[in-house]
């Protein structure tokens, strides 16, 4: 365990932001499971709220840009897909 005042607060630190972050995704993951399960058209109305949240997620590093990139290609490809 710690011994510095420092890198106590570091850690305290640290258990916040990760539960946070761990908060953020997996509200953004049942935001897009939520949105491909949907009808097109509800699906198209929720894609720019949803594209907002995996943005914001990349802002934060809590994932990385081009994957980020990536979920929103797939999600857009897969909503355009929908018959």
């Amino acid at each position: 365990m710690a011994n510095h005042k420092a890198t106590k607060k570091d850690v305290r630190q640290s258990e916040k932001r990760r539960e946070r972050n761990r908060y953020y995704g997996k509200t953004t993951r049942n935001a897009i499971r939520t949105l491909l399960a949907s009808d097109k058209t509800t699906a198209e109305q929720n894609l720019s709220k949803v594209i907002s949240m995996i943005d914001k997620l990349a802002k934060r590093n809590v994932i990385h840009k081009n994957k980020a990139s990536n979920l929103k290609s797939g999600i857009v490809k897969r909503i355009s897909a929908m018959a």
